[in-house]
């Protein structure tokens, strides 16, 4: 049994990787044991209950075993709709939904194994199957099922979104096979072994993640080291040249770490400068690593420019994430972090900003970088259409509230009708 204290590994590349099962999962009691000076227990405790807990889940899969529900086991239906779903993969109105409940939970897998497949990856690569399958068992495993938001759909949702870009003609025309595999890879892993709570709240309950990454983008820091820990594990990529898996590795991590949202004007800033000045060139690795990033940050924040009744499940979901961490706080007397206080931040008001400060902005310029092509005018009309939609939730909101404060005192019949309207 190994604890969370010897949880990075080095490898012959030199990049740190995470042994699974030991990051990042939070037990709550820990804050039960907050002194006055604000520290969470001692070193010690932390690491054995974080390693403890998820031990048994963690060597179930060290072992090799993976979990039963296999799509060979579903129905004939259900798989025959899950192959006519593939077909249309590359659709926008792709109902990510539907095909995990197709997939009996195994989108993520099924989705991945499908695209290597389709890019020519698993034959360019020398890809063994049953190691892929393997390793992708391993990436989808290590989210948590029990997150509303952050979970193995949303990585799957992520990597529809980032299959649908790649092929965008100003893109495609340039990609390489390896631009196209750590495009796929970086969707499926960059929020694996996500807790459910931020960078803030790790921060301010002094948890073991935010100290080893000096507080600074510490939860896309453990994906990507998580990523590695898998790849390395799987042993994926063991018959490719150290030079390549070194290369390979460097460029998931700056992949991943491009999500870190705290950077979003660093790269719209970036992106601003290259389209006014013309000066993309797409034959340059590093100008294509660029715009990978940039489809890769697209593809995670993409939920408001999909179709209302996709979009607003994700934004119910999301929500909900941020609720809980409130609820957390409020309940270990915490201050309650921003968006995260259910009885203020209604769900049309944080997606209204959300859309406003930081969706449009970045997909503007990326609508201006494909050219306005039928993908990216689809995007932002439904951008349109869904914040208006929001706004109209939220003037309702303001009307019935307004007509509760007019009425004197609120029923509790009132009370409750409301609460249930700004309740994900």
């Amino acid at each position: 049994l190994c604890f969370a204290g010897d949880a990075r590994v080095r490898g012959q590349t030199g990049v740190l990787s995470e042994r699974r099962g030991s990051y990042p999962f939070i037990d709550f009691r820990l804050l039960n044991n907050t002194t006055l000076s604000g520290e969470i227990g001692t070193k010690k405790k932390v690491k054995r209950l974080l390693s403890f807990q998820r031990y048994f889940h963690a060597s179930r899969l060290l072992r090799g075993i993976v979990p039963q529900a296999s799509l060979y086991l579903l129905d004939e239906d259900y798989l025959g709709q899950a192959r006519h779903m593939l077909s249309k993969v590359g659709m926008w109105d792709f109902d990510i939904f539907l095909f995990d409940r197709l997939t009996n939970g195994n989108s993520l897998v099924t989705l991945l194994c499908h695209l290597f497949n389709v890019h020519g990856l698993i034959h360019h690569f020398q890809l063994d199957m049953v190691t892929l399958h393997r390793f992708l068992v391993m990436v989808q495993e290590d989210y948590h099922s029990q997150n509303p938001y952050h979970n193995a759909v949303h990585a799957a949702d992520v990597t529809q979104a980032m299959h649908c870009y790649l092929r965008e003609p100003k893109l495609a025309n340039f990609l390489t096979p390896s631009d196209i595999m750590l495009g796929l890879l970086a969707a499926a892993a960059h929020d694996v072994d996500h807790p459910g709570v931020n960078q803030p709240f790790l921060i301010k309950t002094k948890h073991h993640l935010a100290s080893l990454y000096q507080n600074v983008s510490v939860l896309e820091n453990h994906h990507w080291r998580s990523t590695i820990g898998m790849l390395r594990e799987s042993q994926l990529l063991a018959h490719l040249p150290k030079e390549v898996t070194q290369d390979i590795e460097q460029q998931l991590g700056s992949l991943i770490l491009a999500t870190d949202i705290n950077r979003q004007n660093e790269f719209l800033i970036r992106l601003k400068s290259h389209l006014d000045n013309q000066d993309l060139r797409l034959e340059d690795a590093q100008d294509r690593h660029f715009m990978l990033q940039i489809a890769l940050k697209c593809a995670d924040i993409c939920n408001p420019c999909r179709l209302w009744d996709l979009s607003k499940q994700w934004s119910e979901r999301v929500c909900e994430e941020f609720y809980r961490q409130g609820d957390l706080e409020q309940k270990f007397e915490l201050e309650i972090s921003p968006l995260c206080n259910q009885q203020k931040d209604t769900i049309p008001s944080i997606q209204i900003g959300f859309m406003t400060y930081i969706v449009e902005p970045l997909f503007e310029r990326w609508a201006q970088f494909t050219g306005d092509t039928p993908l990216s005018e689809n995007m932002l009309n439904h951008l349109r259409t869904n914040k208006a939609k929001w706004r109209s939730l939220l003037h309702k909101q303001h009307s019935s509230s307004r007509s509760n404060d007019h009425s004197g005192q609120v029923t509790g019949s009132q009370e409750q009708t409301l609460n249930e309207e700004e309740t994900p």
